[in-house]
């Protein structure tokens, strides 16, 4: 498989695209006023502890208080072995907090919509092959190296390097393969960057950052290259050189694959990207054999519709369906890698009799899945024959930080047609009619409503002017939307 990563900067905005075959897979955007927060480290504030929630909200400088539950607060230092998620009862957050305290804290997730970011007090800072945990003890290596004995041979490596008691570590997936000498090397940067980050905390204030992940760009080149990427393009001259330095020093297995674009051409045209961009922020998505995929992200989960649209196929029903619904188990795992959508979501293929085609699409989903660099979890079939699943959600969907609700229909999907804002229009007519005292009423409204009350609803308006005794006047608003309307007292 051919893959490259592509690497848009202008002053105001960066964009990474990981592209196969030509094909479009993950899209990353970050805009100058509005960095990812993602591993970011800062002095906080706790401005109120919740005991019900078991949690607490910190001021960190950003423009809502961020979410610490107790469960992310660290713990004294366990025993030296494998890293594990703790099984024991979390403490009061009373015991763990108080207001006005001040912690350092790290970010895990992103603000998304109306909820602040998502903090952790077990700090970690990451190099291209280890994640280094001071507060915890411990090695763990990344469930994406499959092989046991690389597993084995990558903790030794690392043990070998440690002393006794020393803090937690995790060995990154690209790790895999990597030599003793490269461990180190990235082992010292990490042991130098925290010693630095321990100098600088005591002399910065509430709401300052301690530490901040790498820009896009290099952030890109750390956590999306591997061995597969043939080729990594970048647009800028100064965000080159930036990369060539960054890559010289911690990935000189990637300095050879860098290249500086220069072609007349936006780089982003070249695998129409741009369009594929379009295209995501669209309910709709066209299947190749006809079909179609209907994706409607909510507040609460995600629902996907498979459809067999004109696709009729060529043998029987049952073979129809289960067609299309193989390509639409592979188009949604890369849709939802493209849209970067997280959470719940539920997959509605349309209903197959046979069980061996039910299992056969799980499967591909499954393997259509597992490339994807977000945690997810496939549940099955359900009693209703929906497939749930879960995706972690750590930063924005594509539509989140490209959109926004519509003002017309505030992000219903939807707007009230030009008969029902004509019929509330009476209504209010008539209900300032019995309250106020007027000589008459002038009535304000988008174009589309003042012409069908002068149009269908005329003989309405004039029974409704002999009934309360008072001329309606009509003026067009041209700023108003459908819904929009005032009854003006006169």
């Amino acid at each position: 498989m051919s893959s490259e990563i592509l690497i848009n900067v202008t002053p105001s905005e960066t964009r990474a695209a990981v592209v196969d075959n030509g094909v479009l897979q993950e899209i990353y955007i970050e805009r100058a006023d509005a960095r990812g927060l993602v591993g970011n480290i800062y002095k906080g504030k706790v401005c109120r502890v919740l005991p019900g929630m078991q949690a607490a909200f910190v001021e960190i400088g950003l423009a809502r208080a961020a979410f610490l539950h107790a469960s992310d607060i660290s713990m004294p230092k366990g025993q030296t072995g494998d890293l594990q998620e703790s099984k024991t009862e979390v403490p009061p957050i009373t015991s763990l907090l108080r207001e006005g305290q001040e912690i350092l804290v790290q970010v895990i997730k992103d603000p998304l919509g109306s909820k602040g970011a998502r903090l952790t007090t077990q700090l970690s800072v990451s190099s291209r092959y280890l994640v280094y945990m001071p507060d915890t003890q411990g090695i763990g290596v990344s469930l994406k190296i499959e092989d046991e004995n690389e597993r084995e041979r990558l903790k030794s490596c690392l043990i070998s390097q440690l002393e006794q008691g020393a803090s937690g570590y995790i060995l990154r997936t690209a790790a895999e393969g990597v030599t003793e000498i490269e461990l180190l090397a990235d082992l010292q940067f990490l042991h130098r960057l925290w010693g630095k980050l321990n100098e600088r905390k005591s002399s910065i204030h509430c709401g300052e950052p301690l530490h901040e992940d790498l820009p896009l760009a290099l952030r890109a080149l750390r956590d999306l290259f591997s061995p597969d990427i043939e080729r990594i393009r970048i647009d800028s001259g100064e965000t080159f050189a930036k990369a060539v330095s960054f890559s010289e020093g911690f990935m000189p297995e990637c300095a050879s694959r860098l290249e500086h674009y220069k072609g007349d051409r936006p780089l982003f045209d070249l695998f129409s990207v741009e369009d594929e961009i379009n295209k995501a922020l669209e309910r709709k998505v066209s299947l190749k054999s006809g079909g179609y995929l209907i994706f409607d992200q909510t507040e609460a989960m995600t629902t996907v519709d498979v459809n067999t649209g004109g696709f009729v196929g060529h043998k029987n029903l049952e073979e129809t369906i289960f067609k299309t619904n193989l390509e639409a188990a592979q188009a949604i795992a890369r849709q939802l890698r493209v849209r970067n959508l997280g959470g719940i979501i539920i997959l509605d293929f349309i209903d197959m009799e046979e069980v061996e085609h039910r299992e056969q699409v799980i499967r591909t989903l499954e393997k259509a899945m597992s490339s994807d660099r977000a945690r997810h979890n496939i549940c099955g079939v359900s009693e209703l024959g929906l497939v749930e699943m879960t995706r972690k959600r750590t930063r924005e969907s594509l539509g989140h930080i490209l959109c926004e609700p519509c003002p017309c229909c505030e992000g219903k999907g939807y707007t009230k047609n030009v008969e029902s804002v004509c019929y509330e229009i009476f209504r209010e007519i008539m209900r300032e009619a019995k309250q106020f005292e007027t000589t008459q009423f002038l009535v304000l409204a988008s174009q589309d409503v003042i012409d069908r009350l002068n149009d269908e609803d005329s003989t309405n308006i004039a029974e409704l002017e002999q009934f309360i005794g008072k001329p309606i006047l009509f003026q067009t608003e041209t700023q108003y939307n459908r819904e929009q309307f005032n009854v003006v007292l006169m």
